[in-house]
């Protein structure tokens, strides 16, 4: 058993790591039809479960009973792949993302628990290939689909994500060479915060450069990549229907929208981890009594829940969402009592805040701007961001270089 306890590790982690995911991808439809209602003045999903939180198995059921329709004439083996690889693509790239520097406390047949699946030491190429082929799924779909709408789509995500992949490797080129490194932890490492908080983040670079514009051009690129409003033009529901997947219909329409929340989430880790300091804290390591927060900010949440859950209006919310608080709250104290437990969520806990924080970001901006013309995305990606990160890349170098003479 221990000879094969590597490959048996590693299948349990893609195991975890995918159910981890699926859940994350369903509750960010919940909480993107929240915030977004909250916006607009409206109350959002509010009756499958307390405040609506059930709402994403009802959906799930909902695709996976509805009928499949498939219209005549299309290319059926490309038209079954074009979901299937959009998918795995968008679930293969968080396969290298870490999510934190120690191992868990115990071992597996000998081997320690990483926080992650793989690290090589190209992990930002690999990332950076995984998602170059994603451009497939959505081109796949249009052209198979043998309809002029999801074919117009598909040759707009097309020229769309072949012009903004551009901007989005040369937008991080400058994080690269201040770190001399493509691996994710080794950049991560370089962002080191123990001195001086957040300052040491590539977004402040008090270590070497300020990449501000860097981020910038990266996240606004992303958004485009991710075919994200105001850039979500292959899909634009009052010209196109709603592009590419206009002929899905049933659990092949919900994989593409899985693949975008999931595009969505690896967007956020990679801002994350080359720009704001992975899972370093934003505080100095001196301030000892930060490290409570997520303990303190548990505790705050369950006695929230809890009290809202008491004067809910139904009697199934009543018991459920007290219930809810009381588990948050003590799992809050208990990390209190374990001094090692606290120490050791402190790395996921600063990661993945900061990956909430983008994927706030997201929803935010589909809820503000509206969608730009053609002509307007083009520019933006030709010529704005990609001269703007070339620039950037020159005067990080110019910098890097400066400072390595003796």
């Amino acid at each position: 058993m221990a000879e094969y306890g590597f490959w048996i590790l590693t299948i349990i982690k893609i195991a975890v790591l995918l159910v981890l995911i699926l859940t994350a991808d369903a509750y960010l439809t919940w909480f993107e039809r929240k915030v977004v209602a909250y916006m607009q003045t409206r109350i959002g999903p509010h009756r499958v479960g307390p405040h609506g939180l059930l709402q994403p198995a009802a959906d799930g059921l909902k695709f996976l009973f509805k009928e499949d329709a498939m219209p005549s004439g299309v290319d059926k083996l490309a038209y079954f792949l074009a979901p299937f690889l959009a998918l795995t693509l968008s679930l293969t790239s968080l396969a290298v993302i870490p999510f934190g520097p120690k191992p868990l406390p115990f071992s597996f047949f000998g081997h320690q628990i990483d926080l992650w699946i793989s690290n090589p030491s190209i992990g930002l190429l690999v990332l950076f290939s995984i998602t170059a082929l994603g451009v497939y799924g959505v081109a796949l779909a249009g052209w198979s689909s043998n309809s002029k709408y999801p074919l117009l789509g598909g040759l707009r995500s097309s020229a769309q994500m072949v012009s903004y992949e551009l901007a989005l490797t040369m937008s991080v080129v400058g994080v690269v060479l201040m770190a001399n490194s493509f691996s994710l932890t080794e950049i991560i490492n370089q962002q080191d915060s123990s001195k001086y908080g957040l300052l040491g983040w590539n977004l402040f670079g008090i270590h070497s450069f300020t990449q501000v514009v860097g981020f910038l051009c990266f996240f606004i690129a992303a958004v485009a990549e991710t075919n994200r409003a105001p850039f979500d033009l292959p899909e634009a529901e009052s010209e196109l229907v709603a592009g590419f997947h206009t002929e899905y219909s049933s659990f092949k329409f919900a994989m593409f929208f899985i693949a975008e929340y999931t595009g969505m989430i690896s967007v956020s880790c990679l801002s994350t981890i080359l720009f704001f300091g992975g899972w370093n804290s934003p505080f100095p390591a001196s301030w000892e009594f930060t490290h409570f927060l997520p303990s303190l900010l548990l505790i705050l949440f369950g006695l929230w829940v809890i009290y809202d859950g008491i004067k809910y209006e139904t009697i199934f919310g009543r018991v459920v969402l007290p219930g809810l608080g009381t588990v948050l709250a003590a799992i809050g104290l208990a990390l209190i009592l374990f001094p090692g437990a606290n120490e050791f969520i402190q790395a996921p806990f600063w990661f993945l805040s900061k990956v909430f924080f983008f994927l706030f970001v997201y929803v935010w901006v589909r809820g503000t701007l509206p969608r730009l013309r053609y002509d307007q995305l083009m520019n933006i990606g030709w010529k704005l961001l990609l001269p703007v990160s070339i620039v950037n890349v020159i005067i990080t170098a110019a910098v890097v270089l400066l400072r390595a003479k003796p």
